[in-house]
C-alpha cells in the first residue's frame, strides 16, 4: 500500500489546491434578441447564430395545444371502440 514518506505541509496541500478553483462560465448577449446565450452556440430563444437565423424555433403554446390534442383524439378512439 502506497504511504507519504514526509508529511505534506500546509502551504504545499494550499498551493495545490489554489489550481482548483472554479471559473465562472461566460455569457454573451444575441445580437438579436439580447437573451443571455453561451459563446459558439445558437441561441435558445430566436434559434440565430452570429446574427444568422439557424433554427425554426417553436412557440412554446403550439406545444401545449398539441399535446391537447392528442389527449382529445386518444379520448375519440376509446370512446369509439
Amino acid at each position: 500500500m502506497a504511504v507519504p514518506k514526509k508529511k505534506t505541509t500546509r502551504s504545499a496541500r494550499n498551493q495545490r489546491r489554489s489550481h482548483h478553483a472554479l471559473s465562472p462560465k461566460a455569457i454573451n448577449t444575441c445580437p438579436q434578441c439580447q437573451e443571455p446565450t453561451l459563446p459558439h452556440h445558437v441561441c435558445a430563444s430566436c434559434g440565430a447564430y452570429r446574427g444568422k437565423p439557424v433554427l425554426e424555433i417553436k412557440d412554446k403554446n403550439d406545444k401545449s395545444t398539441r399535446r391537447s390534442e392528442k389527449k382529445k383524439d386518444k379520448k375519440d378512439n376509446k370512446s369509439s371502440n
